[in-house]
């Protein structure tokens, strides 16, 4: 009995988080975080729009922009998996911005000109920046999950349209880490922890062999014998003794021995 219910609430459970999960991606947030009551109301596109790599637009004077990753502030992406950023814009001009598009691309860190992936553009409806007033506008992305994991550099720019002329800002241009998908802990960093652990034990085990053969070795050496016998004395050794009271001496115990 206690086992059906078990089944049961486990099924439950189940049940209701594969059903937030399907609520969670049938209903994308598309607001725009941190943005001022003048600025006009954004509305997303989405992306898979006209794309503006092929286009290189100059900024316009007085707008500046600033880049930030709210939830990955040590940048570190992972493959295929979504990473969010937001832009920030400060309009110093005279006129109003009509914001167009958002884009970015991968390149290699030490030459721009390798270009590895042209990430999504994702495009915005009704989204402007009056003059002195200030927008921030959400940018979601995701590398290839076939990219090798490494450092690589994100070079992000925004387009927008002053008085139907085309713009643009780099808003971020530096480096990011890809890693594997699922985080920090990849096989390859789990293989070769493995692999070190064996490598420790086995030299473990070596040195302990080690010890052991070299105190076997102490408990089965002999003991230095010492032998016993009659004193000798040799002759070149007696020469200088001649004539002297020790020579005379030993000449008289001969004699009595006699």
């Amino acid at each position: 009995m206690e086992i059906r219910v078990f089944c049961v609430l486990a099924l439950l459970l189940f049940s209701s988080s594969f059903l937030q999960v399907a609520r969670g991606q049938s209903d994308p947030a598309v607001e725009v975080v941190e943005g001022t009551e003048e600025a006009g109301d954004l509305g997303i596109v989405g992306d898979d729009v006209q794309d503006f790599s092929s286009e290189s637009y100059t900024p316009a004077a007085g707008v500046e922009t600033v880049c930030v990753f709210p939830k990955n502030p040590s940048k570190v992406v992972a493959a295929g998996e979504e990473c969010e950023l937001l832009v920030g814009m400060k309009n110093d001009g005279e006129s109003h911005l009509n914001i167009i598009a958002i884009q970015a691309s991968v390149h290699l860190p030490f030459d721009h000109r390798y270009l590895v992936q042209n990430l999504s553009v994702q495009a915005f409806n009704n989204a402007t920046v009056p003059p002195s007033a200030q927008a921030t506008f959400p940018y979601i992305f995701a590398v290839s999950k076939f990219m090798q994991p490494g450092s690589f550099d994100l070079v992000g720019t925004i387009i927008y349209e002053i008085d139907q002329n085309a713009y643009q800002n780099v808003f971020y241009n530096g480096t990011i880490e890809v890693t594997e998908p699922g985080g920090l802990l990849s096989v390859e960093s789990v293989f070769l922890f493995c692999l070190a652990v064996a490598l420790l034990s086995l030299l473990g085990f070596w040195i302990r062999g080690q010890i052991q053969n070299l105190s076997k070795k102490t408990k089965r050496a002999p003991k230095a014998k010492v032998e016993v016998g009659t004193a000798t004395t040799d002759a070149s050794t007696d020469e200088w003794l001649q004539g002297t009271a020790y020579s005379q001496s030993q000449a008289n115990k001969l004699k009595k021995k006699k």
